[in-house]
């Protein structure tokens, strides 16, 4: 469904990044401005509030040490309840005391991850790279499968894991990455090593101030690790490893190399999500981030339905905010709302729809604020990206 100011337009086919495609078909309605003359267009472009990269104090890395400038960036939350063979997203009333916690079953899904990668050089392939080691954390999500960080298994020429209290090193098979959302599906085709272990439950989106324990094998010792903390944020957040945009979780709990693919509990024992990156910097300490289940169920659910990974949808444009009273004014946007189109890429779908210099101003019914925004659960407000992710 569109609205138009004069001219209206709707999705006609199924927007698509690359090979992603989205899922369901999204509603976007926009409008076309009116236009000046041609000869005015360098005029326009003065006048508009061009995206400029904002400097940061600090850096943030995945916990194997990546540097990636992140990006400013801002995502209506629902309930995560499938299940689908062993992988259980429903949760239970069942609470676990924190005390308990160290010495629960819970920990011994965890699993210490040894990787050998050889990282090739796109400027000499021919040549023979050397091979270095490194090591992560991983935990098992049932149907025999665990779940750990793409970045953990990237260039892999082997992958072994090793449980709690077991000297044992398994040889485990890395069978699908998403190198945008940091995850990775592992399988083991051991029947020693899944003797005696229960997968981890996941729950639902956590709320600010919520308890969070990241459990993992981080540098600094062999033996598991427990450290605890809050959530402090939940926004869409710049993933180190893919460059890209999805749903994160803020935490203050201490998260270090070697935590990378280990799971985050809440108070009742269920997982929220998966250890992937920090922000290092002079000015900040304690910023941990956590990919929450949301994000976690569309990379299993996408596996499972297509037997890969084919990613994240993306809708292929470049947006700009109308914060600015007088370019609202001049783009003759009556309302509070709405983005601008400043690009579309060639590729994608939408460039049969959308033009540059139109305004978004809703996305499948959700009206999208003037900076961007859309609701997010109660008085909260998220980037509206958020939106084309769940597709």
């Amino acid at each position: 469904m569109a609205v138009a100011l004069p001219s209206c337009s709707s999705l006609s086919s199924v927007l698509f990044s690359s090979t992603v495609k989205f899922q369901q078909r999204p509603n976007i309605a926009s409008f076309r401005p009116h236009r000046v003359p041609a000869s005015s267009k360098s005029n326009r472009q003065k006048e508009a509030v061009g995206h400029k990269k904002q400097q940061q104090l600090g850096q943030t890395k995945d916990t194997r040490g990546n540097v990636f400038e992140p990006q400013t960036t801002s995502s209506k939350s629902f309930g995560v309840q499938r299940k689908n063979k062993d992988l259980v997203f429903d949760s239970k009333d069942q609470h676990v005391e924190p005390s308990d916690l160290q010495d629960s079953a819970f920990l011994n899904a965890v699993v210490k991850v040894y990787c050998t990668h050889t990282a090739p050089d796109y400027s000499l392939p021919w040549q023979k790279q050397r091979q270095f080691t490194s090591t992560g954390s991983a935990f098992m999500i049932g149907d025999r499968k665990l779940l750990t960080n793409a970045h953990c298994v990237e260039h892999d020429t082997q992958v072994k894991v090793k449980k709690r209290g077991d000297d044992s090193k398994y040889v485990a098979k890395v069978l699908a990455r998403g190198v945008d959302c940091d995850i990775a599906l592992l399988s083991v085709e051991s029947e020693e090593f899944w003797r005696d272990v229960e997968p981890l439950r996941f729950g639902r989106l956590p709320h600010l101030q919520d308890s969070v324990t990241v459990v993992g094998y981080p540098l600094g010792g062999d033996t598991i690790s427990v450290t605890k903390g809050v959530v402090s944020r939940i926004e869409v957040t710049s993933y180190a490893h893919g460059s890209s945009d999805l749903l994160g979780i803020q935490i203050d709990a201490a998260i270090n190399p070697g935590n990378s693919g280990g799971p985050a509990f809440n108070d009742q024992g269920e997982c929220i999500g998966v250890a992937f990156q920090v922000f290092r910097s002079e000015e900040a300490e304690n910023i941990g981030y956590v990919i929450p289940t949301t994000v976690v169920s569309h990379f299993l659910t996408d596996y499972e339905k297509n037997g890969r990974y084919t990613g994240f949808p993306c809708l292929g444009v470049l947006i700009q905010k109308l914060e600015n009273p007088a370019l609202r004014e001049w783009l003759k946007v009556q309302s509070n709302e709405g983005v601008l189109v400043r690009r579309v890429e060639p590729t994608s779908d939408a460039n049969n729809v959308l033009k540059e210099g139109d305004v978004i101003v809703s996305f499948d019914d959700v009206r999208v604020g003037c900076e961007g925004t859309v609701p997010f659960r109660s008085n909260e407000r998220i980037a509206f990206h958020f939106l084309i992710s769940q597709k």
